[in-house]
């Protein structure tokens, strides 16, 4: 086993100017861990975009190499949960904030955030689904707990061209629900209906009359991934006894909106969390995405890069310019 492996460092300057750049890194460079991972592929989310710029509420530890996802073979492990050879995944947790991520070779993490790859799915799969797609699950996974049920009526999605959103999208419709998408992009409307949208509405409709307390009954639940005036919107047009799922906050970290919703509707306003979901729950639903809810149509949302494509990538993602999923492939 070789202890040298490529990836994307990124180096900080001075206060506000980061770098970027390919570099070698050795197994010694990589922080103490139980597992040691040889990682075929990672996958490109705004998170990722965020730590490669230096975003202290992201990552604070420099040099540092992004990537939240990885997924590839157990090259060594003091685990004996996990022998070399074994195929996993890891998304989540402290993976590509400020411990090395997916976006290098080899990743070596805490037994605890290892995951086995689920019967059903290859490490690619696994990565096309990545962060983005398991808070999807998370989340269509909260409606359902929160009694939304197919029959109800339509289930909006805001961000919808989004890693989340897409997947969200695709997701609902698989398994039976109506879904609505909202998009600020006109030229992605036939994208999202062929993810399974069976409308799509602008931003602008979706805001229309938001400054008021309360709007007209529409939705029957809401997945909700950019926050701010969207998730007010979605919160006071769903229907008595729905519920809103929030992931998101790539339009605002605020909600300006008042306790009506909640009071006379009884509409659930429902925080998902990705990152440090406990691991049963964790397992379970990733089995379900390799089975029941396994989405055969996820390559027509998703481009594969390079290592080597990253850089420019992530400049991509912050300006909005990416729909769907991106996978990286590293070996």
């Amino acid at each position: 086993m070789t202890d040298t492996f490529k990836t994307l460092l990124v180096e900080q300057v001075d206060k506000k100017t980061f770098t970027r750049k390919l570099t070698t890194r050795r197994l010694d460079d990589l922080p103490a861990g139980d597992v040691v991972i040889e990682v075929a592929y990672s996958s490109l989310n705004y998170k990722d975009a965020l730590s490669a710029t230096g975003n202290p509420g992201v990552s604070r530890n420099f040099p540092h190499t992004p990537g939240i996802d990885a997924a590839g073979t157990v090259v060594s492990s003091d685990s004996a949960d996990f022998s070399a050879g074994d195929q996993v995944l890891v998304t989540g947790f402290d993976l590509g904030m400020n411990t090395p991520g997916g976006f290098g070779g080899k990743i070596r993490v805490p037994a605890e955030w290892v995951v086995p790859l689920p019967q059903g799915l290859s490490t690619r799969d696994a990565m096309v689904i990545g962060t983005a797609g398991f808070t999807a699950a998370l989340s269509v996974q909260g409606l359902i707990n929160a009694g939304v049920k197919k029959e109800d009526g339509e289930v909006l999605v805001t961000g919808a061209t989004g890693g989340v959103g897409s997947v969200a999208v695709a997701l609902l419709h698989h398994i039976g629900y109506q879904v609505v998408a909202v998009t600020g992009k006109a030229d992605k409307h036939d994208f999202l209906k062929s993810l399974g949208a069976s409308d799509v509405i602008s931003r602008e409709e979706l805001l229309t009359n938001h400054e008021r307390p309360m709007l007209k009954e529409r939705w029957a639940g809401c997945i909700d991934c950019v926050g701010g005036d969207y998730l007010a919107a979605a919160i006071k047009s769903t229907r008595y006894g729905g519920a809103v799922t929030c992931c998101g906050l790539t339009a605002s970290p605020e909600l300006p909106i008042n306790v009506f919703p909640f009071i006379l509707r009884g509409v659930s306003l429902l925080g998902i969390d990705s990152v440090q979901c406990p691991m049963p729950p964790r397992q379970a639903l990733w089995n379900k995405l390799a089975s029941e809810w396994k989405l055969d149509g996820l390559e027509a949302l998703t481009e594969e890069i390079t290592l080597e494509q990253v850089d420019s990538y992530i400049d991509n993602i912050l300006a909005g310019k990416i729909a769907g999923r991106v996978v990286v492939k590293l070996s």
